[in-house]
């Protein structure tokens, strides 16, 4: 499981329980100046991911970890029965957030109210 916070002027993405070994990370955090936004997005588990380095893929089961993609670098955390929210990210090692959450709706809106305070 995938935790999104938000710690003063901080986005936390805390990877839990066995993701934190399927992703090879346990936690990315960005200045929220380096956020672009969030969306829910279902259509993403469509995509291809890119190519693994390093990560795990199983079909349809788990999507995790560094990918490289038309010359950007994405994390994924996404299982199968997870709702994905994406998080656009600029200036940082990652060009986005793949994240697989309960309600990508409540997190994306969650992101983007943090924003509109900044």
């Amino acid at each position: 499981m995938t935790s999104i916070g938000i710690v003063g002027d901080r986005l936390v993405v805390t990877m839990q329980g066995l993701d934190r070994l399927w992703a090879l990370r346990r936690r990315i955090e960005v200045p929220l100046a380096h956020v672009r936004g969030a969306t829910a997005d279902p259509g993403v588990r469509r995509e291809s991911a890119g190519v693994r380095a390093p990560g795990t893929h199983l079909p349809r089961v788990i999507t995790a970890g560094t990918y490289f993609k038309d010359g950007d670098r994405t994390f994924w955390n996404l299982r199968g029965s997870q709702e994905a929210v994406v998080i656009e990210l600029i200036g940082e090692r990652f060009a986005r957030l793949v994240l697989g959450v309960p309600d990508a709706r409540a997190a994306a809106e969650r992101v983007e109210r943090s924003l509109s305070r900044g």
